[in-house]
């Protein structure tokens, strides 16, 4: 009995120290279904969910771009994130707004870009790497120009399609392996092929407010 209040005791200082700071964090988990995350509307809602589950009451925004579709146009990851600044689960800033998050000066790196859990996620070198981070996006926060499918069908599939991914260790391969988020392509968007490149369906999520 003492254990457990003393656990719930440490949750609750977590929880009231995460809504008062959080405002940036990696996706402790994904939904588990690829990259299929139920378009804009279920990434955001996830965010929202794994933010109020440690006591934040912000509004959260999924850190990907999607394409031009059904009448709607092209979305750029940078525009649905507020204007910072941004802190992570432990109160250390990472960036001041949209240009600082978007310069080599960001604090985005593996010992801090962390869940909102508080946790480190795994990186290259750790078994099993997880430092894939699906964004659809270029270095600048905006959609990946081309005709190529970067963002796994708008975030809708599980099979066909391909996303390109940001390391938050900072390293690895790819065209631009030191890139948070502009790394390289995945090799599909099923879960097994998110893995197969170093990830497992987790992405950024941030604090509009």
């Amino acid at each position: 009995m003492k254990l457990t209040v003393i656990a719930l005791v440490a949750l609750s200082a977590f929880a009231q120290t995460a809504d008062k700071k959080m405002s940036f964090f990696i996706t402790s988990a994904g939904k588990g279904q690829g990259a299929d995350l139920g378009g804009l509307k279920g990434a955001d809602a996830q965010c929202q969910m794994l933010a109020k589950a440690v006591g934040s009451k912000k509004k959260w925004r999924a850190y990907l771009s999607a394409t031009a579709e059904g009448g709607k146009p092209a979305v750029n990851a940078k525009d649905r994130i507020g204007k910072g600044p941004w802190y992570n689960s432990k109160g250390v800033m990472m960036a001041k707004d949209v240009a600082d998050l978007h310069s080599d000066s960001n604090n985005l790196k593996k010992d801090t870009s962390l869940t909102e859990k508080g946790e480190v996620v795994n990186g290259r070198g750790d078994t099993p790497n997880q430092h894939d981070v699906l964004t659809g996006s270029q270095m600048d926060g905006t959609l990946t120009p081309g005709t190529d499918d970067t963002t796994c069908k708008n975030w809708t599939s599980h099979g066909e399609g391909s996303a390109m991914v940001g390391h938050h260790d900072r390293q690895g391969g790819g065209k631009n392996p030191t890139s948070w988020n502009f790394a390289h392509p995945s090799k599909g968007c099923s879960q097994a092929n998110l893995v197969a490149t170093g990830g497992a369906g987790r992405y950024y999520c941030f604090a509009t407010n």
